[in-house]
C-alpha cells in the first residue's frame, strides 16, 4: 500500500509540475524545450518497459518512431488524410510490423538481440531514405499542421498542453502496467526467464506484447513530433536516435517509470546547458555520461531511492 501511494504521489507531483510550467513562463523557447522533454519521456517510458522491466534491449526503436512520423507526413500531405486517422493507421502499421518481427527477434539473447534490433532499425532507415518518391529521400519532406476534432493545434502552448496531457496518461498507464500481474511477469522474465517459465509465465507472449506496446508508443510520438516540427528527415529513424533513447533509459534508471522522465529531461536539457562550452559540448556531454555511469551505475532515480530507503517507480 505504501509503495502504491508513493507511485501515485509521484504521478500527482508530475502532473502538478507540468500544469504549473505555463503559468511560470510564456517564453516560446522554454515551452519548446519542455515539449521536447515530454515527447522524449513518453518514448523512454515505452523503452524502459522493454529494456528496464523485461530486460530486452532494442537498438532500433527510432525506426518505429520514424515510421510513425513518415506515415503521418505521407498520408496527410500526399493523400490528404485527416492527421488523427493518419496517426492511428501509422500506429497500427507499426504494431503489426512489431508483432511480425517480435517472435523471431526476441528468441535471441544479449548482444545477438541488440544486433538484430539494430539491423531492423537500419533497414527502416534505408527504406525511408531510398523511397524518395514518397518520403522525399535524404532531404525529407514537409508535414501539414495537426488538427484535433477540426481544430488546428498551433503554437508552443497548445502543443505543450497536448504533450503534457499525453505524458501524464502514458506515465499513469505504465505505473498501472508495472503494478499488474502482467507487469510482475515482465519483471520475472528480467530476473530469470527460465524461472518465470517454470512458474507458468508465457514468456514469449509477454515479451512480444511489451515489444509491440513500446513500438506503438514510439510511433504515436513520432507522428505528433512530425506535425509539431512541420518537417521530417531520415535522421528521425537513425541509429544515433536509438542510442540516445537507450542512454536516457540507463541514465534515469532502468525499471523506473519516473527515472525515464528524469533521464529524458536531463539528456534533453544537457545540450542546451552545455552550449556555453563552445566547441567542447560533445566532450563535456560524454564526460558527464561517463561519470554518471561510474558513480550512479543503477541510474539516478534507483540510486537515490536506495540511498534514502524509499520505494516506488
Amino acid at each position: 500500500m505504501k509503495i502504491l501511494y508513493s507511485r501515485y504521489a509521484g504521478l500527482t507531483i508530475l502532473a502538478a509540475l507540468l500544469a504549473l510550467l505555463p503559468l511560470l513562463t510564456d517564453n516560446a523557447f522554454y515551452l519548446d524545450v519542455a515539449l521536447q522533454i515530454a515527447c522524449n519521456a513518453m518514448l523512454v517510458i515505452g523503452m524502459n518497459l522493454l529494456l528496464g522491466y523485461t530486460g530486452q534491449i532494442s537498438l532500433g526503436h527510432a525506426g518505429f518512431f520514424g515510421i510513425g512520423a513518415y506515415a503521418s507526413a505521407i498520408l496527410t500531405s500526399r493523400f490528404n488524410w485527416p492527421p488523427l486517422l493518419a496517426l492511428a493507421v501509422g500506429a497500427l502499421a507499426v504494431g503489426l510490423l512489431a508483432l511480425l518481427v517480435a517472435r523471431p527477434i526476441l528468441k535471441l539473447k544479449g548482444h545477438y538481440l541488440a544486433m538484430a534490433t539494430l539491423g531492423l532499425g537500419i533497414i527502416i532507415s534505408i527504406v525511408i531514405t531510398n523511397e524518395d518518391q514518397y518520403t522525399g529521400g535524404p532531404d525529407g519532406m514537409p508535414v501539414p499542421p495537426f488538427t484535433l476534432f477540426g481544430a488546428a493545434i498551433v503554437g508552443e502552448l497548445q502543443w505543450y498542453a497536448l504533450a503534457a496531457t499525453l505524458l501524464v496518461l502514458v506515465t499513469w498507464g505504465a505505473l498501472n502496467l508495472v503494478d499488474s500481474p502482467a507487469g510482475r511477469a515482465l519483471q520475472a522474465i528480467h530476473g530469470s526467464e527460465i524461472a518465470a517459465r517454470v512458474a507458468g509465465v508465457d514468456t514469449t507472449r509477454c515479451k512480444v506484447r511489451v515489444f509491440v506496446l513500446s513500438a506503438v508508443v514510439a510511433s504515436i510520438v513520432g507522428s505528433l513530433s512530425a506535425h509539431y516540427v512541420g518537417f521530417v528527415t531520415p535522421g528521425m529513424a537513425g541509429f544515433f536516435h536509438s542510442i540516445e533513447l537507450v542512454t536516457m533509459v540507463v541514465m534515469g534508471g532502468m525499471a523506473s517509470v519516473f527515472g525515464s522522465v528524469i533521464g529524458a529531461a536531463l539528456l534533453t536539457l544537457l545540450p542546451q546547458l552545455l552550449s556555453s562550452f563552445e566547441g567542447w559540448e560533445t566532450v563535456m556531454f560524454g564526460l558527464i555520461l561517463i561519470l554518471t555511469m561510474i558513480f550512479l551505475p543503477k541510474g539516478l532515480v534507483p540510486t537515490i531511492r536506495l540511498r534514502f530507503g524509499s520505494e516506488g517507480h
